[in-house]
């Protein structure tokens, strides 16, 4: 029997002139206004959820969207928020896109609002599929296998970020941390400040559904 419902809001606004007699979207060009709107949309449906009994908020990652359709860039920041505006709801990252982050940087935000949520976010990572986004962060979406390559180390990064007390990573993206005098003594491993305060789920999309990416994800 099915007992938790939630709803994925991707970020989009509201929008005149749309449909197939619409706007075509490479010349639609919105207000700041009223991209930004995507916010009070976002706490709008997460305190009826949260009246309703809804288990989780699912929201998108996206970047430079001056069309409309996908405006939230930065959902960690987004769910502390909302967190605070609702009692019960969890919120579900789908999905922080890792080639748009430093690994370090995403393992300390999820932890910082791991934290301050007491737990009500759940982690979400995935690979994108917006050359606009990805590429435009400096990094490959285009050539497919070095996206891949890519974000398999740093999902390597943040997996030992979560659940080492100090750790290195020596690889061919990533050289954590550099060996570099400090404090009278060479650098050698680093932690995680904050690190989060429950055992990390992992949530990622089947998109091609091929063999490296199951096994990954099983791994």
């Amino acid at each position: 029997m099915i007992t938790k419902f939630g709803v994925l809001y991707a970020g989009c606004v509201d929008m005149d002139d749309i449909g197939y007699a619409g706007i075509p979207a490479n010349e639609r060009w919105l207000p700041d206004e009223q991209l930004a709107s995507v916010f009070g949309k976002s706490a709008s449906f997460a305190k009826t959820m949260d009246e309703l009994g809804f288990d989780t908020f699912w929201g998108a990652e996206h970047h430079f969207q001056r069309e409309g359709y996908e405006c939230i860039p930065n959902l960690l920041m987004l769910f502390v928020h909302l967190a605070h505006l609702t009692k019960d709801l969890r919120f579900g990252c789908g999905f922080n896109i890792n080639p748009m982050w430093h690994p370090l940087r995403l393992a300390e935000d999820y932890a910082t609002a791991d934290i301050l949520t007491d737990g009500r976010v759940r982690f979400g990572i995935g690979r994108g599929y917006h050359s606009r986004e990805v590429e435009v962060f400096g990094n490959p979406i285009i050539d497919q296998d070095a996206n891949r390559e890519l974000f398999e180390e740093q999902v390597e990064v943040m997996y030992k970020a979560f659940n080492e007390r100090s750790f290195s990573h020596h690889g061919k993206h990533y050289d954590i941390p550099p060996a570099v005098p400090y404090r009278g003594y060479e650098l050698e491993e680093i932690t995680l400040v904050p690190r989060p305060k429950y055992p990390v789920e992992w949530w990622q999309p089947v998109v091609s559904a091929s063999e490296r990416g199951l096994n990954f994800m099983a791994k």
